[in-house]
């Protein structure tokens, strides 16, 4: 079954309100094997209602509206519904009941607005609202359902639990399997090179969507059928296949974070962690201690930024600063060394880079950005050119330093 999303309100349309309604009910859908279609967002208009909706008709066999059902006179979306099915509003005492339940519950007398709220078109089935006085409407004309629900998100959100999800359970019989894998480390135009030859292998019920992100890029497959045990035993075989392919790049699956990753291998080695962090001012700290319980392992973090930092609280000679740079090797294979011995930690991050967008040269343009890694197994260096957006740099820079120690800490696992 496929589905479409139409989200109604002008303040959606200027960008005072962010749609996050049509992503957590697009992946509630999703759960139940129902296809998204397309999303719409459209603005409080009779005449722009009507015409998304005899689109939506032509390409979905579900459609979801949200919002313009309060009592005010800019919500019109129940009146055009009424007049898109022909089905004048007649009072619904289910309805009003549930106003007067939620008044009442609240101290107040329900207005003559607010009863006017329980005139519902009467060839629909109402959808209680608990915690609203919306209630949602279901609709069913030429083997196409509509839904409206409000717009305010817990509102649409408790309608859709408790009365939308499992109606809709109950008329699908597909499924469909994601598996996501998450790689670091390649390129997504060279990954996609480098697995040519095992996408082009997938069956047709099995696809592979690149989501590239600052550092990142995961691989999402999405099997679909009617036998979720088949396909979740496809998709996990076709994984396998890939994870012996480029076990160099991944780094986890599906919700797995690198800081997550990480936590998980200090802990179970039972080793401590600190951080050196010039260019990106704590970040990788941040990342690491966002995790609950990383103080077992993490001791902390000297941010580095200027060249007297690095040299009086890490050790960093000062003629190495002079002879190769602060965004050097040398410089940041040294700041990797003092963080493990001033924070007296096994192992140590150190980064050194140029962020920008300013102080970039001809030898070392902005992006540049070095990475070192010091534990008692030896001390490793790798130079990236991440780019010219410092935002990204920052953020790019943070997940390459967590992979780096990722694999360092695979070799003592192994």
């Amino acid at each position: 079954m496929k589905a479409e999303i139409i989200t109604i309100g002008d303040e959606l349309l200027i960008g005072q309100v962010v749609d996050t309604n049509s992503a957590w009910m697009a992946d509630q859908l999703n759960l139940l094997g129902i296809n998204i279609h397309q999303i719409t967002s459209i603005s409080d208009s009779r005449e722009h209602i009507l015409s998304t909706l005899n689109e939506a008709t032509l390409r979905a066999d579900i459609i979801l509206i949200t919002g313009g059902l309060g009592p005010t006179n800019d919500d019109i979306t129940k009146q055009t519904l009424s007049e898109y099915f022909d089905s004048p509003l007649v009072f619904n005492e289910g309805a009003y009941k549930q106003i007067e339940q939620l008044f009442g519950q609240r101290g107040f007398p329900v207005t003559p607005l607010n009863r006017l709220q329980a005139m519902l078109p009467g060839s629909c089935t109402p959808l209680p609202n608990e915690c609203g006085t919306a209630a949602g409407m279901w609709f069913e004309k030429d083997n196409t359902i509509y839904i409206s629900m409000p717009g305010v998100p817990f509102e649409m959100k408790s309608i859709m639990t408790q009365e939308v999800l499992p109606r809709l359970a109950s008329l699908n019989n597909e499924v469909i399997v994601h598996k996501t894998i998450l790689t670091q480390g390649v390129g997504e135009s060279f990954l996609a090179a480098t697995i040519a030859d095992w996408e082009n292998r997938l069956p047709a019920h099995i696809k592979l969507a690149y989501l590239p992100q600052p550092g990142l890029v995961r691989l999402r497959l999405s099997a679909s059928g009617s036998d979720f045990d088949k396909l979740h035993s496809q998709i996990s075989q076709i994984t396998l296949e890939l994870a012996n392919l480029i076990p160099e790049y991944i780094f986890g699956y599906d919700n797995d974070t690198l800081e997550e990753v990480i936590g998980k291998q200090l802990l179970s080695l039972k080793l401590t962690l600190a951080t050196a962090e010039s260019c990106t001012g704590g970040y990788t700290a941040h990342l690491i201690t966002s995790i609950s319980g990383s103080s077992e392992y993490f001791k902390g973090s000297i941010v580095a930024y200027s060249n007297e930092i690095k040299e009086n609280l890490l050790g960093v000679k000062h003629d190495t600063i002079v002879k190769s740079g602060a965004v050097s090797e040398e410089t940041v294979k040294e700041m990797a060394v003092g963080a493990r011995i001033k924070l007296d930690t096994y192992c140590a991050i150190a980064i050194s880079g140029i962020a920008g967008p300013s102080g970039g040269t001809d030898e070392k343009p902005v992006g540049t950005t070095w990475i070192a890694i010091s534990s008692p197994a030896g001390l490793v260096a790798e130079k990236f050119l991440l780019g010219e957006h410092r935002g990204r740099n920052i953020r790019k820079a943070g997940i390459a330093a967590l992979n780096m120690l990722r694999k360092e800490l695979d070799k003592i696992q192994q």
